[in-house]
């Protein structure tokens, strides 16, 4: 098997605040292919979008830092290259897609010069052949009238459109491996929809890795290979999409799962999480998920679980994990997860 792309071991991100330090990121590891599309789930809070701006270099600073851990790309540590260095990647190699496009965009340029200046800096592009680009791009991402919207402002864009020009700029220098970072938020359904199937059919088209970074479960259902749940900065379970979705080894990715409407189904009302996401510079001891679980017993106090291969569908009694170990779960009681019964207390 070739080496993978991208490999992470142990990422561990920390911020300095006037009350303590907050450990946003604690020993992450993952690895993805070329090709290969990884989504990271999880609340508000749980790790994801740091995780991605410790990849690009952009963790702030000197507020925050990367504490721990190794970052391989394409064979390369990138966090013991000079920050300038690994910066330069951004663009060719690394490309984002952040969170709110309306707050990434400058409201005083173009959204053609904005998406021609990386031309120009990076390529030496003139400005006419950096304006017919950005034309080009527009128009491959689904912007209608992209000549003559080229010279709109973003405030003249939707929501969708603003989103699209972000994937634009992102895909301008063709990079490697593309992180979107909630592309879809704050559009509705029937948006949403579309952009998920332009970042599917883009990653297709460029053969790119992608990460793409959620809270909802059912948004990268049709676009991911393999996910990845986070909560409290640590992975808690993780796996091929089919293989999770269909044997949820860890209670909060079941209860991400049970917060989804279906819309094929009979109505019925959605299962909150109880409870909130923990204080990171108070974390509860043992499991940081036992004071919001069902399944927590006097073991989930004292013992933080590490992941662990996770049985298959039927197996759930002394049955054999997933193949290769390739699903696992940070819990003490996944085959009571599993079977839907919840142990005794004190077991």
């Amino acid at each position: 098997m070739s080496d993978p792309l991208l490999s992470v071991r142990d990422l561990t991100v920390r911020f300095r605040a006037r009350a303590g330090t907050v450990t946003a990121v604690d020993r992450v590891s993952f690895d993805l292919a070329e090709g290969e599309t990884l989504a990271v789930l999880g609340e508000t809070g749980s790790g994801k979008s740091v995780t991605a701006q410790a990849l690009m270099g952009l963790v702030p600073h000197p507020a925050g830092r990367v504490t721990g851990g190794q970052i391989h790309y394409a064979g390369s540590d990138l966090l013991a290259r000079p920050r300038a260095q690994t910066r330069r990647l951004n663009g060719t190699e690394l490309a984002m897609v952040f969170q709110d496009p309306l707050s990434s965009l400058n409201p005083v340029f173009r959204v053609g010069a904005q998406i021609g200046e990386l031309f120009r800096r990076r390529q030496g592009a003139s400005r006419a052949e950096a304006r017919r680009k950005a034309i080009e791009l527009m128009d491959r991402v689904g912007i209608p009238a992209a000549a003559r919207r080229v010279d709109d402002y973003p405030h003249q864009f939707s929501g969708g459109m603003r989103q699209r020009v972000m994937i634009a700029m992102a895909l301008a220098l063709r990079p490697r491996l593309l992180i979107a970072d909630e592309p879809t938020t704050a559009l509705d359904v029937t948006v949403q929809a579309q952009i998920m199937a332009l970042l599917a059919e883009l990653k297709a088209e460029h053969r790119m890795a992608m990460i793409l970074i959620s809270h909802d479960l059912g948004v990268v259902a049709g676009v991911a290979d393999r996910v990845m749940i986070m909560y409290a900065g640590r992975v808690v379970e993780t796996g091929g999409l089919r293989e999770v979705y269909d044997t949820m080894g860890h209670p909060y990715t079941r209860g991400l799962m049970a917060s989804i409407p279906d819309l094929d189904g009979p109505r019925e009302r959605l299962v909150p999480i109880p409870g909130a996401p923990p204080d990171l510079m108070r974390l509860p001891s043992g499991c940081p998920f036992r004071p919001r679980c069902a399944f927590a017993t006097d073991v989930c106090a004292t013992e933080r679980p590490d992941l662990a291969p996770v049985p298959g569908p039927g197996a759930v009694d002394g049955g054999l994990p997933s193949p290769a170990g390739s699903h696992r779960a940070a819990c003490h009681h996944t085959k009571e997860v599993l079977a839907d019964v919840r142990p005794a207390v004190g077991s």
